[in-house]
């Protein structure tokens, strides 16, 4: 496979960008080698500036649900960007895109636009802990948040812990209103109530987790903490960055038939454009400002090309069987990939949920907490990231990102894939 202009662009990138990169994961380091920059994409495939071409299963991390460069995704971004990119002042799109979501989703009344998940969910803990005038924040060890400072803290040893930060940066004050235990770990979240009782402001929780691996967690646990916060009076926070119209047009919230009291969306809702929004009921959210005293704003929120891209995207999802295909082709790959195994593939196993899938080198049944990843296994991951690319297969770079499946995925796609996936497991197992 060629890499020099790779290579080229990559040692040009260095002299402009810590690490030669704008997202950490971008830098292959996990991985090895140069990343790939990227030319071009259309439907399921993408091209790099060498000119090679590969079938994506990452899909810019989850936004892009239709593939590259949808032709009505595109078409509505061109028709809106001819009359204005922005406006910092209200338009119809917002209404627009709104009513879609909403006349969709009985899981909230009312919604914020934002730029990013990242934003989306920094501005739903700060209306969480407005609405209970309460200061701390209950997280969970192997969900990711975006990198707003108060997320930003990893488990510590004990069974409740403040935690540590897992960034330079993040003051000592911040870490200690936020409160980590370990996922499925009912006891540990009942003991945090007793040690800060009538003090947590929420739970937040990606109740499909798929930033450190796909962790699916019991209905059972995610019920468990619907109950806990209603009888503490704390708010449940549903981020839904990830899983919010990927494995369903509501979501987890739908899937696991659970009412949250606030839900974070992003990437699909944006069309492969940068947004992110938050919702929840009407009484929540009239204590966002203008209407309340929770102060959040923003120059591009609900900017009119993300708006019109979103809109375009959003109404394909609603298609007749548009999820029970992708959850279909998924199963296929999936399937496909393990008969075209010559050899027994033991300590390999695929979790999936939806469109959404992760390969794990375990041979447990499930893996639900982080703590349960044996890090050693990465390095089969490697070896594999690496065998896939040979053979024209584009995953994340890191073995701790889920893949994604599109409508875009052809069967040929799927049945290619399932042949590479094949013949790299074999040589990355060895």
């Amino acid at each position: 496979m060629k890499r020099d202009k790779s290579i080229a662009l990559f040692e040009k990138a260095k002299q402009y960008f810590p690490g030669g990169v704008n997202s950490p994961v971008r830098a292959f380091r996990s991985v090895g080698g140069t990343p790939l920059f990227i030319q071009k994409g259309k439907g399921s495939h993408i091209w790099d500036a060498d000119g090679n071409e590969f079938i994506d299963y990452c899909g810019s991390w989850g936004p892009l649900i239709l593939g590259h460069a949808n032709n009505k995704v595109v078409d509505a971004i061109k028709t809106t960007v001819e009359n204005g990119s922005s406006f910092g002042a209200p338009t119809a799109l917002e209404n627009e895109l709104a009513e879609l979501i909403l006349s969709n989703n009985k899981y909230i009344q009312k919604i914020r636009f934002v730029s990013s998940g990242t934003e989306a969910v920094m501005s739903a803990i700060r209306l969480a802990r407005g609405y209970t005038k309460r200061n701390k924040i209950l997280k969970f060890e192997g969900c990711y948040h975006g990198h707003s400072d108060s997320l930003l803290v990893k488990a510590g040893s004990g069974l409740v812990t403040f935690g540590n930060t897992s960034s330079a940066g993040v003051p000592e004050s911040f870490v200690n209103e936020t409160i980590v235990v370990s996922l499925d770990n009912e006891a540990a979240v009942k003991q945090a109530f007793v040690d800060f009782k009538d003090q947590i402001a929420c739970i937040i929780i990606e109740p499909i987790p798929a930033n450190n691996g796909l962790l699916l967690q019991r209905k059972e646990f995610l019920q468990f903490l619907r109950d806990i916060c209603t009888e503490n009076k704390t708010l449940l926070l549903f981020d839904e960055v990830i899983s919010g119209f990927r494995i369903g047009f509501t979501g987890a919230a739908g899937y696991y038939n659970i009412q949250p009291d606030i839900i974070t969306y992003g990437k699909i809702i944006g069309g492969g454009l940068p947004v992110g929004m938050y919702g929840s009921s009407a009484e929540i959210m009239s204590n966002i400002s203008p209407e309340g005293n929770v102060y959040q704003a923003g120059t591009l929120s609900g900017n009119p090309v993300a708006m019109a891209a979103g809109i375009a995207q959003l109404t394909e999802c609603l298609k007749p069987n548009f999820y029970k295909d992708l959850e279909s082709k998924t199963q296929f790959l999936i399937s496909q990939i393990f008969l075209n195994c010559k050899l027994q593939i033991a300590n390999c196993k695929f979790f999936s949920i939806g469109s959404i899938f992760w390969i794990a080198f375990t041979n447990a049944e499930h893996i639900r907490t982080a703590e349960n990843i044996d890090v050693d296994s990465m390095k089969h991951f490697r070896v594999l990231h690496k065998e896939l690319l040979d053979r024209d297969i584009y995953l994340g770079p890191s073995g701790y990102e889920v893949g994604f499946v599109c409508e875009a995925h052809t069967q040929d796609d799927l049945i290619k894939t399932a042949k590479a996936f094949g013949e790299a497991l074999e040589i990355a197992m060895q």
